[in-house]
C-alpha cells in the first residue's frame, strides 16, 4: 500500500490516531468493571515459591510478599480490547463508515491469531497460579517452552512456505538482505520463543513491561507505516492504546497485573510483527531491555548449574537491583529511560532498511 498525496497521508494519520484512541478509551472504560470481576472471583496473584531452576525462591518471595493476592490476568483486558477494536473496525467497514478493517489477511491475521493463541496459553498458566496448582504454581517452564516451540514452528513454516519469507534484512546502508532459505524457519522459532519469554521475564515490576511494550509497538507502528503497511501499523497503535490504558492502572502501586496471559501474548505478537516487517535484527535493539533481562536469567542459570554460585542476587536483573536497595519505581524509570533511548536508535535503523 503506497501513500501518494497529502490528503491521503492526513487520512491515514487520523486512522492511526483514532484507532489507538478508541482502544485506549475502551480499555480505560472497562477497567473498573473488569477489576471488580477479578476481585469478585478471587483472581489474585500467588507468589511463586519455586524458581525456573526448581529451587526455592525465598528471596523473591520475601521481596514481593506484599503483592500476593493482587488481581492478575489483566492481559485478558488488553488483548480483549484489541480484539474488540478489530471487531468494531470490521463492522465499520461493512457499514461503509471506513475503507479498511483491522482484520486483514495479508497484514494482521497472523499477529491477531498469535495474540489470541498465546493469550490462551498464558491464561491457563495464570489460572493454575491463582489456584496454586503445580510445583511452580502454574505451568512449568518446560511445558510452556514445548508449546511455544510447536506454535512458532508452524508459524515459521507458514511464513516460509505460504508467504515466501526467506531473507533477513541487514539494517546497514548499502547492505542487501541475506537469503537464508529454509533456515528462516528455525530463525523464526528462535525469535518468537525469545521474545515471548523475554517479555514474560520482564513483567515483574509495576509498569515495567507495559511501558517498554508501548515503546516497542510504537516503534514497529512507525516502521510498518513507513513500509506502506497501514493496517499493520494501525494494529500496533491499537495495541499501544490498550497498553496505555493498562499502564494508567498498573503504575505503582499496581491495581492489577497483566499476568502471563498478557506478557506471553504480547511478547509473541511483537516477535511476529518484527518478522512481518522484516526487522529481525532490529528487534533486539528496540527490545533491548527485554534482551538484557533474558541474558541475566541465562547467566544465572548457567552459573548455578556449572559453578554452584549466583551472579545476581535474584534474576531477572530488575530484581537484582531491587534487592540491592533500589526502589521499585527507580528501577522501572531507569529501565524505561534506557529502553526509550534504544527504541529510538532501533527505529532509526529500521527506517534505514525502508528508505536506503
Amino acid at each position: 500500500m503506497e501513500f501518494t498525496n497529502y490528503s491521503e497521508t492526513i487520512e491515514n494519520l487520523i486512522i492511526l490516531a483514532g484507532s489507538g484512541t478508541l482502544a485506549f478509551l475502551i480499555s480505560l472504560g472497562l477497567t473498573p468493571w473488569f477489576t471488580k470481576q477479578l476481585i469478585k472471583f478471587k483472581i489474585g496473584k500467588q507468589i511463586r515459591e519455586k524458581a525456573i531452576s526448581g529451587e526455592d525462591s525465598s528471596l523473591f518471595s520475601a521481596l514481593h510478599a506484599k503483592k500476593s493476592g493482587t488481581p492478575t490476568m489483566g492481559g485478558l483486558l488488553i488483548w480483549g480490547t484489541i480484539l474488540l477494536t478489530v471487531v468494531i473496525s470490521l463492522l465499520s467497514q461493512k457499514l461503509g463508515l471506513t475503507k479498511y478493517s483491522l482484520f486483514n489477511r495479508s497484514e494482521t491475521w497472523i499477529p491477531l491469531f498469535t495474540l489470541a493463541t498465546c493469550g490462551i496459553l498464558g491464561a491457563v498458566d495464570d489460572i493454575l497460579n491463582v489456584k496454586g496448582i503445580g510445583k511452580t504454581k502454574g505451568l512449568s517452564a518446560k511445558l510452556k517452552l514445548i508449546w511455544l516451540t510447536i506454535f512458532s514452528a508452524v508459524g515459521g513454516w507458514w511464513f516460509y512456505s505460504k508467504l515466501g519469507f526467506d531473507t533477513i534484512n541487514i539494517p546497514v546502508v548499502g547492505m542487501d538482505a541475506i537469503e537464508v532459505g529454509w533456515w528462516y524457519i528455525p530463525i523464526f522459532i528462535l525469535v518468537i520463543i525469545a521474545t515471548a519469554n523475554s517479555v514474560n521475564f520482564t513483567d515483574g515490576l509495576d509498569g515495567l513491561a507495559s511501558g517498554l511494550l508501548i515503546m516497542a509497538f510504537g516503534a514497529f507502528g512507525i516502521i510498518a507505516y513507513a513500509e506502506g503497511l497501514l493496517i499493520l501499523a494501525t494494529l500496533c497503535m491499537v495495541i499501544v492504546g490498550a497498553l496505555l490504558a493498562f499502564l494508567w492502572f498498573n503504575i505503582p502501586p499496581a491495581k492489577f497485573y497483566m499476568g502471563d496471559t498478557g506478557s506471553l501474548a504480547l511478547g509473541a505478537t511483537l516477535g511476529v510483527i518484527a518478522m512481518l516487517t522484516g526487522q529481525t535484527l532490529t528487534l533486539p535493539i528496540i527490545g533491548f531491555i527485554f534482551v538484557v533481562e533474558t541474558i541475566s536469567v541465562i547467566i544465572q542459570l548457567v552459573s548455578k548449574k556449572l559453578f554452584k554460585r549466583k551472579v545476581f542476587k535474584i534474576a531477572p536483573i530488575h530484581h537484582h537491583f531491587e534487592q540491592s536497595g533500589w526502589k521499585e519505581s527507580t528501577v522501572v524509570m531507569r529501565f524505561w529511560i534506557v529502553g526509550g533511548i534504544m527504541t529510538v536508535f532501533g527505529t532509526i535503523l529500521g527506517l534505514i532498511n525502508v528508505f536506503f
